[in-house]
């Protein structure tokens, strides 16, 4: 079982950034890939990025190009670094954690899922 705890969301201005943060516990020497998704209310949860835990990422075309995902293995936390944030951007965002080593983009490919935490973009 692995046990995931976003942190780092909050109100930030449009052209802001945040850096989110998801510990993980249960299972420290795991190696599948994390990944990070968002749900605005009412829509679907789509895909943000994915790191492998030798720190392979991949992007999702939500927030390509303003987002960089990182992950700390010794201390068992990945990151979503945002930045030139828009309203639109505005949603809950969940850390999750796969089993195996290939990268997953559907919500279905992950096993683990953190509470979210919300990220507001004001205009």
């Amino acid at each position: 079982q692995v046990q995931l705890v976003e942190s780092g969301g909050g109100l930030v201005q449009a052209g802001g950034s945040l850096r989110l943060s998801c510990a993980a516990s249960g299972r420290t020497a795991r190696r599948g890939p994390m990944g990070w998704f968002r749900q605005a209310p009412g829509k679907e949860r789509e895909f943000v990025a994915s790191a492998t835990w030798w720190s392979t990422t991949y992007y999702g075309d939500s927030m390509k190009g303003r987002c960089i995902i990182s992950r700390d293995n010794a201390r068992n936390t990945v990151y979503l670094r945002m930045n030139s944030l828009k309203p639109e951007d505005t949603a809950v965002y969940y850390c999750a954690a796969r089993e195996g080593l290939s990268q997953g983009t559907l919500s279905s490919d992950y096993a683990y899922w953190g509470q979210g935490t919300q990220v507001i973009v004001s205009s």
